[in-house]
């Protein structure tokens, strides 16, 4: 196996499969032994993935899970395109050159103990990561919530944690974060069993509804998933003044940086800025991408 340093904090390892499971809905969950990106990832970053031999450039993935002490990496992704097409294909025990992880994560602020965390489709990846990142810390309390048009990729269970304010609808969640005694819950549009029929912001606001102005000051929100998403999450944390951050996704060649082609336009204090999303995000303050 070999390394490669780059920047201090991102490497460039051959990391061996160590499974790929298939979901319904044309979705597979990767895991991969990458000790080296393992011991420095954080929820909101991603790899830059090669996919297969016979496509020359990298695919970017969001990092659902890393284990420091087992060395390994979990991807959720849906294969769109020739190069997803033929990382499904790939089998346990085959290598894969993985560079990671890339750019900045999520900053959670330990002033505010209540943290809503908010994923769509693919978006939702950096939820899991950031609920397993801080389930230890008994004075966070998170709650994700998650939406999709096709079956979870996950085993769902009825929920036994409450979650004041949502609708009856929304009975079921993720079995691992329902393990991990962090309360999930689901939306979807496509009348999946144990879902709230429409969007996980209708379920957002109902949650911020049914607190207290008191428990409402200790949130702050996070979300990944597709723009007309962020756009409508980024909305409600202003409708409630609350600090929100989003993890953008974006089509890149390089993933380092150096080909400026995943460029956003960001309303900075300084004015306006264009910044990459690979090294200087992916994770941005919703305000200053959806003024």
């Amino acid at each position: 196996m070999s390394y490669e340093r780059n920047r201090g904090s991102v490497f460039l390892e051959d990391a061996r499969i160590l499974s790929q499971r298939a979901w319904p809905g044309q979705q597979f969950v990767l895991r991969v032994h990458a000790p080296l990106a393992a011991r420095k990832a954080q929820p909101g970053m991603f790899a830059h993935i090669a996919c297969d031999p016979s496509v020359p450039m990298r695919r970017p993935l969001s990092i659902m899970r890393a284990a420091p002490s087992e060395g390994w990496l979990e991807f959720l992704y849906k294969p769109k395109g020739h190069g997803l097409e033929m990382l499904g294909l790939r089998q346990p025990g085959e290598v894969l050159s993985v560079l990671a992880p890339i750019g900045h994560g999520f900053t959670v602020d330990p002033a505010r103990p209540r943290l809503l965390a908010l994923g769509g489709g693919v978006g939702i990846p950096p939820m899991i990561f950031l609920a397993d990142q801080v389930r230890a810390d008994r004075r966070l309390r998170p709650l994700v919530l998650m939406g999709s048009e096709v079956p979870f990729p996950f085993e769902l269970v009825e929920s036994k944690l409450a979650v004041t304010g949502v609708g009856k609808a929304a009975t079921h969640a993720v079995a691992p974060l329902e393990q991990w005694g962090v309360p999930s819950r689901l939306a979807s549009n496509a009348g999946l069993a144990g879902a709230h029929r429409g969007y996980i912001t209708d379920l957002a606001r109902d949650a911020l509804q049914a607190m207290t102005d008191a428990e409402r000051a200790e949130c702050q929100v996070f979300a990944c998933g597709p723009t007309p998403m962020l756009k409508a999450v980024a909305k409600l944390a202003r409708d409630f003044d609350l600090p929100c951050q989003v993890a953008l996704e974006e089509y890149m060649a390089c993933g380092i940086g150096g080909c400026a082609g995943c460029t956003v336009l960001l309303q900075t204090p300084d004015g306006p800025a264009m910044k990459r999303v690979c090294v200087d995000g992916p994770v941005f303050d919703a305000r200053q991408v959806y003024p």
